[in-house]
């Protein structure tokens, strides 16, 4: 049972619809009321969100209402902090979502155990249902925001004052969804007890742990919560962790991970053993030795024939049939310890017409897997890159002002709340609407759903409110400034 909550029961979804063609459909007649099937639809997200009133019920109290108004205030929104949001939802303010999401004790780990079993339930059965590790950035300023440090935002492509999570996300194809989090906590974090009381971490929580621990942490709890996953997908900052791809492997799980250009692997098998002593003197020889040479994939790709080269269709696209150029082989991978080498398969995709353009991937796939099947799963991790962005863009992913630990995990779990909406609206219009998108769904929301009636005075009190939290932020920092000159001295 979670800390704070009643036992629970994970919750039956309700009916989804199948996929079907990918040919774009659209009503016949625009002008009849609800053509397009959408004019319920903000019923529908309160009817959603109805599924969910259990995890918000503790022994203390309920916050049933203000986790409604905070998922309605994620579509209503267009800045998704919370004083933005108290502005455009009814009967709602900023101290009220305060509390909500860093103080109130409703678990944020129940809610996203039942969201990623809604989406199993949805697409588990399909044999190209795919678990995906990916991270994603928020640049944030500060230093009080519970992780941030400088460090790599692959958003921006450079290193940047940021906090990091590491996301897993359930897909079939196009239809994806994210289910589970973990929020990266820095080397610095870990060393300054004062800085992590400040954020209220736990203290279970304040071990040094990398992005690949977390990665595999999201992956075991994928199967403890019987998600019918048939593979999981990693990019490279995950593939080059050699202790990981083994330890998937020893789990009994299919994966197929992006690893980086000098990645180095064995044509043939290197076979380790122990070297033969030589002479009386001297230790005794205790480490294995590789009787053959391994060679970075890059050079190896660079040598192959183009006559090698296989064209593969991976996915359809708005373009038409998406296709990419493939070499394929099998190769061993030794760490340098284990008594025998991993065999496993090495994929090379290139763009046509990009030939600079080139992607390596490893996996442990079964050996008779397809050229063709393993070049589609390499391909799969596009859609979880759109899902990351549509989270962002459309339901505020990014966009919380929130400084403690708790508060990130449930802003966390409200979104993917909000994502699952999305990605059960899409399934339900997918064979009348294909190209519904959840910009479009966002968009439909902000004109259905009730807003708050915005008077004259209203705008005013919202500008005072402003003004005072600025002033409060400019004489912060004089008194911050005014102090480092005090210690520093004349």
């Amino acid at each position: 049972m979670y800390e704070g909550m009643e036992p629970f029961v994970l919750i039956k979804p309700l009916p989804v619809s199948t996929p079907c063609s990918r040919r774009a459909t659209l009503p016949f007649d625009r002008s009849e009321a609800g053509a397009w099937g959408l004019g319920n639809l903000a019923e529908r997200l309160c009817i959603f969100h109805a599924r969910y009133t259990l995890f918000f019920i503790t022994r203390t109290r309920s916050v049933v209402e203000l986790s409604k108004k905070y998922l309605l205030g994620l579509f209503q929104s267009e800045k998704r902090n919370m004083e933005r949001m108290a502005e455009v939802v009814p009967d709602s303010n900023d101290q009220a979502y305060q509390h909500f999401m860093s103080k109130s004790p409703w678990d944020y780990r129940a809610v996203l155990h039942q969201i990623a079993s809604d989406v199993d339930a949805a697409i588990g059965d399909s044999e190209d249902c795919f678990l995906i590790i990916d991270e994603s950035g928020h640049a944030k300023k500060g230093r009080k925001s519970v992780g941030v440090a400088r460090q790599w935002n692959g958003r921006l492509g450079k290193v940047d004052n940021c906090q990091v999570g590491v996301y897993a996300a359930l897909g079939c194809g196009d239809e994806v969804s994210l289910i589970n989090e973990r929020l990266y906590l820095p080397q610095e974090w870990v060393d300054d007890p004062g800085r992590c009381d400040e954020a209220k971490i736990p203290q279970d929580e304040r071990a040094f742990r990398s992005k690949a621990q977390l990665a595999l942490e999201m992956v075991q709890d994928a199967r403890r919560w019987e998600l019918r996953y048939r593979w999981v997908g990693l990019d490279g900052g995950y593939g080059k962790e050699g202790w990981l791809l083994r330890a998937l492997d020893g789990d009994g799980e299919t994966w197929l991970a992006d690893v980086h250009r000098d990645q180095l692997v064995y044509l043939e098998d290197p076979e380790p053993v122990v070297p033969e002593r030589r002479g009386l003197k001297g230790k005794a020889p205790s480490r294995l030795v590789a009787q053959t040479l391994p060679m970075r994939v890059d050079k190896w790709a660079a040598e192959q024939p183009e006559l090698d080269w296989k064209k593969v269709v991976i996915r359809e696209s708005t373009k038409g049939a998406l296709a990419v150029e493939v070499l394929h082989r099998r190769v061993w991978l030794w760490d340098g310890e284990e008594p025998a080498a991993r065999f496993w398969h090495l994929i090379v995709r290139r763009e046509i017409g990009s030939p600079r353009e080139i992607k390596y991937s490893l996996s442990n796939a079964p050996e008779a897997t397809t050229t063709e099947r393993l070049a589609y799963q390499q391909a799969q991790r596009y859609w979880v890159e759109q899902a990351l962005r549509n989270g962002k863009s459309e339901v505020g992913l990014g966009g919380y002002q929130l400084r403690l630990w708790q508060g990130w995990h449930h802003h966390m779990a409200m979104v993917m709340l909000a994502m699952l909406f999305m990605f059960e609206v899409r399934r339900k219009h997918k064979k009348d609407l294909s190209l519904l998108s959840c910009h479009d769904i966002v968009e439909v929301l902000r004109v259905l759903l009730p807003r708050a009636n915005v008077t004259y005075e209203e705008i005013l009190r919202q500008l005072e409110e402003r003004h005072r939290r600025r002033q409060a932020s400019i004489d912060s920092a004089y008194a911050k400034q005014r102090g480092q000159r005090q210690k520093s001295g004349p």
